[in-house]
């Protein structure tokens, strides 16, 4: 059963810059001193009595006193500037964890993952859980960026791919056609498929509907919206 989600008090140990717009923050936690969640969740930080902004956990669920967070912080608002202004040392209160976009206990689907740009970020936590059980699941990955310097963590895929019994990894840009036209490309079998797609409402409508016309279950597409 998911941990249920509380108020939480971290600190930032390490900061680091991706790209010019997507920047990582390392959290220590202090209260709890462990923070039990599942690979794909999120967290909730407060800026006002009516303003929130959500940061998926990029880390695994086995480093559970520390936290990895990854932002795309070119939109420049509240959340944006919060982030660009986070240095080791700051004090972080937010609520979690929270989310569904997990994988299911006991599933034994083949798994199809999604993601377009930021959205890779839950999705890089749910891969190093698979690989924490030697992928015991057949998976493939399709990450779009808009250009190769959007195709976040592609090395650590790359080099994760590689593992004996690990994933398929496809990294495309829009020469290789839109997350949805290279999904249909590759899906040719929806039986025993599980879908996990991040990123863009557009990008998710177009890819559930690539699978559905397949005759993929609406239900077996989970999906975690970024814009």
């Amino acid at each position: 059963m998911p941990a249920r989600p509380r108020e939480c008090r971290a600190r930032v140990t390490a900061c680091r810059t991706l790209t010019p717009n997507v920047l990582e923050a390392d959290l220590a936690m202090v209260d709890p001193p462990a923070l039990a969640f599942d690979a794909g969740q999120w967290i909730s930080v407060p800026f006002g009595p009516k303003i929130v902004r959500a940061y998926s956990i990029a880390s695994s669920p086995r480093t559970s006193a520390r936290l990895t967070l990854c932002a795309d912080v070119a939109p420049g608002g509240p959340g944006s500037r919060w982030f660009r202004g986070l240095a080791p040392g700051a004090e972080v209160l937010f609520k979690g964890p929270l989310g569904g976009f997990v994988l299911e206990s006991g599933d034994a689907r083949r798994l199809l993952l999604v993601a377009e740009e930021i959205g890779i970020v839950p999705v890089r936590a749910i891969l190093h859980e698979l690989a924490a059980t030697n992928f015991a699941r057949p998976a493939t990955l399709v990450s779009w960026g808009r250009d190769p310097g959007w195709l976040l963590y592609d090395a650590e895929l790359r080099a994760l791919a590689q593992r004996p019994q690990a994933f398929a990894y496809h990294p495309v840009t829009p020469a290789d056609g839109e997350p949805a036209a290279v999904v249909d490309r590759l899906v040719t079998e929806v039986a025993g498929l599980v879908a996990y797609v991040a990123g863009g409402e557009a990008t998710i409508k177009a890819v559930r509907t690539v699978l559905m016309a397949k005759g993929m279950e609406r239900r077996a597409i989970k999906w975690e919206k970024f814009w």
